[in-house]
């Protein structure tokens, strides 16, 4: 792969960015962004360390994949899930560097910090998504799901977002009395993520891609 010294620091510099976003969404306490609302409903709920639920959660997510795929899951798809390892040590070192801030009771500072999770979050995505490396083992299950019912991926992620979503809030209603992972913070998420994307490819997309030595990628 054309200029890959190049291409592997974006990745993971991008998925090291996602997880701070994460750890943000945390630390406001107003709900997670749907991606992450399932590994830390597990933690609410059952008390595994976030980082540990995201392993577990891509472990899964590539299983539901080889499930979905079958003859067509290819060995390579594996590497999702020594990914997913690198991913879920990301974010409990994020997670770790935010418990030394002080835990927001003003309402003004906590939706701060889920606009500022949302932002590095779609810096994180700016980065790591157009190195064309090893997908992320939610988009890889989209991708499947994609593939098998022939459906758009864009109108799969909305779905598999919404899935996720409301699987966290029944959960966590039904064990903790409670929304746990989902709130207003995950509706910041969900509009402004993709958004943001958009602003900051425009922004900075050609310089990121000449960098990565392409012509023109588009997100």
């Amino acid at each position: 792969m054309k200029n890959l010294k190049v291409r592997l620091p974006m990745y993971f510099i991008g998925l090291f960015m996602t997880t701070i976003g994460i750890a943000l969404s945390v630390k406001s306490n107003l709900g997670v962004s749907p991606v992450s609302s399932i590994p830390y409903t597990i933690t609410c709920v059952w008390g595994l360390e976030m980082g540990k639920a995201t392993i577990l959660f891509h472990v899964i997510l590539v299983l539901i994949q080889i499930l979905l795929l079958r003859k067509n899951f290819k060995l390579v798809q594996l590497l999702q899930v020594p990914v997913g390892i690198v991913f879920g040590y990301f974010t409990t070192f994020c997670n770790y560097m935010v418990s030394f801030l002080p835990t927001p009771d003003n309402w003004g500072i906590r939706i701060f910090l889920a606009l500022a999770s949302a932002a590095f979050i779609a810096f994180g995505i700016f980065l790591y998504l157009p190195t064309n490396l090893i997908p992320l083992a939610g988009e890889g299950c989209m991708q499947a799901v994609s593939t098998v019912t022939h459906v758009e991926f864009s109108r799969v992620k909305i779905a598999f977002d919404c899935t996720m979503v409301l699987v966290s809030a029944i959960t966590c209603l039904t064990v903790l009395h409670s929304l746990g992972s989902v709130g207003i913070g995950t509706i910041i998420a969900a509009v402004l993520v993709g958004t943001l994307v958009g602003i900051i490819t425009r922004t900075f997309g050609k310089h990121r891609d000449r960098l990565l030595g392409a012509v023109q990628l588009s997100m």
